[in-house]
């Protein structure tokens, strides 16, 4: 329960959607950490993480209404809502749109509903560098990005006509500790452990992967620019490396850095559709904010970690909440 008493009722108050996912939960237990009162907001059916941390956070169980959405952020009154659910496919099926729209468009429309029906106006939405494909102003990826870009439309508006400030971080590929998301490390880590094949594209894309140690940073500075009076309406920030490696070059990396052995098979799989050749490179970083962890690091102090695949997974859902 929420502790009341005159010293923690100082602290600022969060409340944190996709708190069940990678960056999210990371997020969650660092603001714990650093003396904030969080609240989180799952799904009905969604299990809260075993962590430490966890137990000293409030869960709010959102049932997919927006009075419902209403009541949840009125018992938990935020200082600042982190918006990181969201519903990841980097290919959609003709069946996955009902999914897509519900959980990155509606879903974040009900929580701005409800930060306005209580009058809570700051906001940290998590986009992404996928946006802007071919490095474009605006040109999506794919229909995830596209959801992403609408629902940063709808935001606008309740900057606009709400009086809402804001702050849109833009991410790219994210590892670290505890990720079991099926991507690039764990599938070397399995490969260097089975000596099984690894089929892959030809490996010349580039990418920019950032740790998740500086991801949470970016949050927890932009939410001290936003508690500091510093964002007048709607600020919009890359948390970027800043350096571009091939994926060839990661692997060689992996390899170097972990002493394991990998039988990659480049060539095997054909480029995904817009497949994304150059990260995206024109969005500025937060003030305050740069890379602590470079790749060499962030893999000796972790190995199983985890970026967007070249290889194209079974099932590449990956669902923040």
């Amino acid at each position: 329960m929420r502790e009341t008493s005159a010293e923690t009722s100082q602290k600022p108050t969060a409340f944190v959607t996709g708190a069940t996912g990678f960056v999210g939960s990371h997020l969650a237990r660092r603001l714990v950490q650093d003396g904030w009162q969080v609240h989180i907001l799952i799904r009905a059916d969604s299990t809260v993480p075993t962590e430490a941390e966890f137990s000293h956070m409030t869960t709010h169980h959102h049932d997919g209404s927006t009075s419902g959405m209403i009541s949840c952020v009125t018992l938990a009154r935020p200082d600042v809502v982190f918006h990181l659910s969201s519903l990841f496919l980097s290919q959609h099926k003709s069946q996955d749109i009902d999914a897509l729209i519900q959980s990155n468009v509606l879903f974040g429309t009900q929580l701005l509903e409800a930060m306005d029906a209580i009058g809570v106006k700051f906001i940290i939405n998590t986009g992404t560098s996928w946006q802007h494909y071919n490095n474009e102003d605006y040109n999506p990826v794919c229909l995830y990005a596209a959801t992403k870009q609408a629902f940063e439309t709808l935001l606008e508006y309740y900057v606009q006509a709400c009086g809402f400030n804001a702050i849109t971080l833009k991410l790219f590929d994210t590892y670290g500790a505890g990720d079991n998301r099926p991507k690039l490390f764990n599938l070397l880590n399995k490969s260097a452990e089975t000596g099984e094949i690894l089929n892959m594209s030809p490996g010349e894309q580039l990418l920019d992967i950032v740790h998740i140690d500086d991801v949470v940073n970016a949050y927890l500075i932009a939410a001290k620019r936003l508690l500091d009076g510093k964002v007048p309406a709607h600020e919009n920030y890359a948390v970027s490396s800043g350096n571009h490696l091939s994926l060839k070059e990661i692997v060689e990396i992996y390899s170097n850095t972990t002493g394991k052995s990998v039988n990659v098979n480049w060539g095997a799989r054909e480029y995904r559709f817009r497949e994304v050749m150059i990260p995206w490179n024109r969005g500025c970083a937060i003030a305050g904010w740069h890379q602590k962890i470079d790749l060499g690091k962030g893999l000796s102090n972790n190995g199983c970690a985890a970026v967007t695949l070249a290889a194209k997974p079974t099932d590449e859902r990956n669902n923040e909440d």
